[in-house]
Order: structure tokens, then C-alpha cells, then sequence
């Protein structure tokens, strides 16, 4: 091989540099390639690092601040990839595009009913006939979601983005060692597995786990507090996401459920909402509580005549990250809750409704 020498011997300057080398590109990454190197650098990080305890809390926020990019450069993205979340992994490339989240007007809350309406959530919930899982069955509970995919972009920053409402449908075995989810769109074809080995806490609790807190509410908050310390924006608002989170894709004695309301109505900051939807459309009042630091507001919904826990809904109702206010970031429904005989197995002739 022959190699040319260079014509010059001296070193070159800055400007001559800048005149023979190309422009520069645009030093902004493409939302895709944004979320496969985020996908890949996570997947480096638990093949290089033991795994910690995971967590059947979903956590859902994908947060994209800042990234330059197209309508149809976002849609491209999330039908290669998306970052759900929620104790499992495994991805799908038919998952839907975002879309643009809905706006909704902010209700005010307060606290003037908060003590009769959480009285009468907690009577009902204490009334309630809750069955009782053998081992060998499972809990299963069928939602329709929504949860939030892009805050804003550079192109858009007065839009934020959520996946399209869809179904997800959870099984867990009362001793929270094996579970499946089933999410199309957002999951692999069938669904995954949620098996664990990780004994059971408040952040990943199995009905076992739930039959074993006290049900005194002083006592199960003081509690909830100690094993929540260092996590989250605040301990006021650690305590509430993690008590709405028993309230999810889990099933809680009767007792128990009625002490988790009257715990929550002794955290500070805790509303009254009176008119919220959930994310089918039912009317319901809601049990609030805002994250000073996000400036959103999470709300669990219940009817406002039975006074059974629909879903919940987190509202931006404080400007922050460029999220407009009213802008709804996620919302559920539940739409079944039962105990069945087997894994993967739905409510029916063999199943017994909750």
C-alpha cells in the first residue's frame, strides 16, 4: 500500500481545521435512538450488576425532556420501542404510537369532606365480601391504562404524550411468587412472566404479605412511613403513592383495605376531589394528594354511591417541566377483579368473582 504524505508538515491551526473538516451535525439524538440507547444502557447496567429486588409497582413515567423531533418521527419511535416498566421486561415492536394527552379542566379539592367521605370508603370497603385466595389460585385483575410516554419535545413544547388507552391484565399467586401480565402492545406476544423469589414488601406485597399489616391506621402509617424513608419527592407523598399502589392490581382483606383509607386520610395534603373520571368514563369522587416537586396531582376514584375503588388519575394541576396544567399524564379503570384457579386463566365458570 502506498500512502501519500500530507503536503503540509506543520501542525494546522483551528481555522484552517474548521475549513477542511465537514459541518458539524445536529448533536441531538433522534427520540428512537434516544430510547434503544436508554434500553440498551439499562439492559448493560442488570447484566453487569446484581438484580435488585424487583418491584411490582409499575413504574411508568418515561420521561423525554428536551428531545428534538417530529410527529412522525415520534410515532416511528414508539412503534420500535417502549419503556414500560413494571418489575419485567421484554418489549414489542407493535407497540402502538403515542398520543397526545388528553386535557381535562382541574377541580379543586378540600378538605371539608375528607373525614365523611373517607369514613364512608372505609364502611363500604369494611362491608365488602373479599374472598380469601387458596394457595394454588391466583388474583387476577383485568384495567384499562394509559400512562405517560413523552413529557414534551423541542418541536412540541406545549404537548405531552401518553400511550393509548389499552388493556392489561395481571395474575399474581397469593404468596406473590408467581405472576403473568398480559399488556398487548406493550408486552411480548402472550405476555410475561412476573415470578420473584424476593420476599414480599410494602413495595412489592403479595396478598400474604397484606394479611400479615396491622389494621390499626395509626400503626399501619407509622409504618409505612419507616419502610418508604429516603424514597420518593417527600415522605408525605412516598406514603401515598405507596399505599395507592396496595390498591391497584392487588386484593387486600376487607379489614385492611379500610385501614389503608383512613391511613391516607392522616397524610398531609390529602383532598377531596368531587368530580373526576376514570379512564372509561365513570363519573366518581376522589382521594387526591399533590407532588410538590412534579406538580401532579394523583387521585384514586371511587363511586361516588357504592364507594368502590374505580381507578385512579394523575392531572398536572402546577406548571412544571413545561406540562400544561389540566393535562391528564396517566389513568386507569379497573374492570375486574377476581380469584381463579390458574395462572393465565380468566374469570368465568371456574373463576370466582371478587
Amino acid at each position: 500500500m502506498i500512502r501519500k504524505k500530507s503536503r503540509r508538515e506543520e501542525p494546522l491551526d483551528h481555522a484552517e481545521l474548521a475549513r477542511l473538516l465537514p459541518a458539524p451535525g445536529d448533536p441531538h439524538l433522534s427520540l428512537d435512538r434516544h430510547l434503544l440507547l436508554e434500553e440498551h444502557l439499562m439492559n448493560e447496567i442488570q447484566s453487569s450488576a446484581p438484580a435488585p429486588a424487583p418491584s411490582r409497582r409499575a413504574a411508568r413515567r418515561v420521561l423525554l425532556i428536551g428531545v428534538p423531533v417530529t410527529a412522525a418521527a415520534l410515532a416511528g419511535a414508539f412503534a420500535v420501542t417502549m419503556l414500560t416498566g413494571s418489575g419485567d421486561s421484554g418489549t414489542t415492536a407493535a407497540t402502538p404510537p403515542p398520543v397526545e394527552a388528553p386535557v381535562v379542566r382541574i377541580e379543586p379539592g378540600s378538605t371539608a369532606q375528607l373525614a365523611s367521605t373517607v369514613e364512608h370508603i372505609a364502611a363500604a370497603a369494611s362491608a365488602r365480601k373479599t374472598p380469601e385466595p387458596d394457595p394454588g389460585q391466583y388474583i387476577y385483575v383485568k384495567s384499562k391504562v394509559s400512562y405517560l410516554a413523552v413529557s414534551h419535545t423541542d418541536a412540541y413544547k406545549s404537548k405531552t404524550f401518553v400511550q393509548p388507552l389499552h388493556i392489561r391484565e395481571v395474575w399474581n399467586s397469593p404468596d406473590g411468587k408467581q405472576g403473568w401480565v398480559d399488556e398487548p402492545g406493550y408486552r411480548p406476544k402472550g405476555g410475561v412472566t412476573l415470578n420473584s423469589d424476593v420476599k414480599s414488601n410494602l413495595n412489592a406485597p403479595s396478598y400474604d404479605y397484606l394479611r400479615t399489616l396491622p389494621t390499626d391506621p395509626d400503626t399501619l402509617l407509622k409504618k409505612i412511613y419507616k419502610e418508604t424513608e429516603g424514597q420518593g419527592n417527600s415522605p408525605d407523598q412516598e406514603a401515598f403513592t405507596t399505599v395507592g399502589d396496595l390498591l391497584g392490581e392487588q386484593l387486600a382483606p376487607a379489614k385492611l383495605n379500610a385501614a389503608l383509607y383512613r391511613a391516607a386520610a392522616k397524610i398531609p395534603g390529602v383532598v377531596v376531589v368531587e368530580h373526576v373520571k376514570d379512564a372509561v368514563g365513570r363519573e366518581g369522587i376522589a382521594l387526591a394528594h399533590v407532588d410538590r416537586q412534579s406538580g401532579d396531582r394523583t387521585e384514586w376514584i371511587f363511586d361516588p354511591k357504592t364507594y368502590t375503588y374505580l381507578g385512579s388519575r394523575a392531572v398536572q394541576v402546577e406548571l412544571a417541566d413545561d406540562i400544561k396544567p389540566g393535562t391528564v399524564l396517566e389513568y386507569t379503570a379497573v374492570l375486574e377483579r377476581a380469584v381463579v384457579d390458574a395462572q393465565k386463566q380468566r374469570p368465568g365458570a371456574q373463576g370466582t368473582d371478587a
